[in-house]
């Protein structure tokens, strides 16, 4: 059991030994005069030194529990990734008729640095991304996301994501995706304008996706390099991508 001194005993402890000290210095030199202008001095200078003290701490304080708090949601972007958004991002490339080049940008290396992670964001950012619904297999789409559906409802209760606005607009966009599939009776003869507004929703999530992917893989090459290598080797964005190494 550890022994604890009351702080009303700490703050009565560190005055008597301030009157000590004071006591000596007066009976040492005699200057009472100065000891009472320093005394003053230290006292109209407190509240400064309380103010610069309470905003330095309250500013550590809060930088590390939003640190803390960000460890937490890279976990959990990290579980949507490896159970949802890489596999969609493999599955949207079969419904993107110029993922070939963009995917050639998107090729992160044990090499890369911020720059170029920097970069690649500012690429896809200049991108018009477009996906068509019509490419692709919209039905086996459905049945994987309907799949995803239950883990992606668990990620949307984490209160984490509040702090986090670009993935939660991410969750949201692939949400109303899964919703438009599934309020369809069949995916098969659908007129030319549903088609189109499909692509639409299929576009908003991709896009979203991407840029998130990328920040993700950022995080991964600063803090987890052994979680970086494996992504590197398994990038949904590489069709020739794979995790053995040789």
């Amino acid at each position: 059991m550890k022994f604890r001194i009351p702080k009303d005993k700490i703050v009565w402890s560190l005055l008597l030994v301030s009157l000590v000290l004071y006591l000596a210095d007066y009976y040492a030199f005699g200057r009472l005069g100065e000891i009472g202008f320093g005394f003053m001095s230290n006292v109209a200078f407190l509240p400064v030194y309380v103010l610069f003290v309470t905003l330095m701490l309250e500013r550590v304080i809060k930088n590390r529990e939003r640190e803390a708090m960000m460890k937490k949601l890279n976990m959990v972007i990290g579980i949507f990734f490896s159970e949802v958004g890489t596999q969609l991002l493999r599955d949207f490339l079969d419904f993107f008729p110029d993922g070939h080049q963009i995917s050639l940008h998107l090729r992160p290396t044990p090499q890369w640095k911020d720059q170029n992670f920097q970069e690649a964001l500012q690429f896809l950012k200049a991108q018009d991304i477009r996906l068509d619904s019509r490419r692709g297999d919209l039905a086996r789409l459905k049945d994987f996301l309907l799949e995803k559906k239950g883990t992606m409802l668990a990620l949307m209760e984490n209160p984490n994501l509040l702090e986090h606005d670009a993935f939660t607009d991410l969750l949201w966009a692939v949400f109303h995706l899964i919703e438009e599939l599934q309020a369809r009776r069949s995916l098969v003869g659908l007129p030319e304008s549903d088609l189109d507004h499909l692509s639409g929703d299929m576009k908003r999530a991709h896009t979203h996706l991407l840029v998130q992917w990328v920040s993700y893989m950022w995080h991964l090459k600063r803090d987890y390099p052994y979680l970086y290598s494996l992504a590197v080797r398994t990038n949904p964005m590489n069709p020739e991508a794979h995790a053995e190494v040789y």
